[in-house]
């Protein structure tokens, strides 16, 4: 049985309309509904085996669980070179918010100086969820011991209309902000980002248990109306 076929077996319609909700970026027709702990469970299985290779060889998928899929098994690369090569091939593909976040390379942990000028390329990119994939391994592998506040500053300077890489800017710095408060509030302080994301930011930092109350004070004075 092919990696589709197996997928379409635990295809779940009713799950299936609940995903098409949460990504309109994708076409109702391309998702199967598979549930992630199944998809996980299929990608323990195959990772490591000639099959998932091959699997990831073969661009572009044409289902949104392939994607995931793809991303799941990418995650799990431990050679960090090929890792670089499978993210440059899969990243001009994913095309929705869900297969961007499930990329989580846990290789590049050990790599992060050498990373970090990679993440450079990604947030140049053209193609949006790139944009995003690059913002997202800012904040997560970079905001701790690995944090420079040149990187906020990088972020702050992205211009973007499409709304999945001003949502991730907000998330990026309200995290910052739960992280590395000192260094961050300059920015809103500043007025360094457009509108949308600086009152998104704050909002989301405000909903955040990480950040204390003195500061979603101070931050709600700095809502722009």
């Amino acid at each position: 049985m092919s990696i589709r076929e197996r997928l379409e077996a635990l295809s779940d319609a009713k799950n299936a309309d609940f995903v098409a909700s949460l990504a309109p970026d994708v076409a109702r027709e391309k998702i199967l509904g598979v549930r992630f702990p199944a998809l996980r469970a299929l990608a323990k299985e195959l990772r490591g085996t000639p099959e998932a290779a091959a699997f990831l060889a073969a661009l572009p998928h044409e289902t949104f669980e392939e994607n995931n899929l793809h991303a799941v098994l990418l995650s799990g690369i431990r050679d960090y070179d090929a890792l670089l090569a499978a993210l440059e091939a899969f990243l001009p593909f994913v095309d929705n918010w869900s297969t961007c976040d499930t990329l989580r390379p846990d290789a590049v942990r050990k790599h992060l100086p050498a990373f970090e000028r990679v993440i450079g390329a990604y947030l140049a990119s053209e193609h949006p969820y790139t944009v995003r994939f690059g913002i997202e391994m800012l904040m997560a592998y970079y905001l701790g011991e690995a944090f420079d506040p040149a990187q906020l500053d990088k972020v702050a300077a992205i211009r973007s209309e499409h709304y999945y890489v001003r949502m991730m800017q907000a998330w990026y710095f309200a995290t910052a902000l739960a992280k590395q408060y000192d260094s961050t509030i300059r920015i809103l302080e500043e007025r360094r980002l457009e509108r949308w994301t600086h009152n998104k930011t704050i909002q989301k930092a405000c909903e955040s248990y990480r950040v204390s109350d003195e500061r979603k004070a101070y931050l709600k004075t700095l809502k722009d109306k």
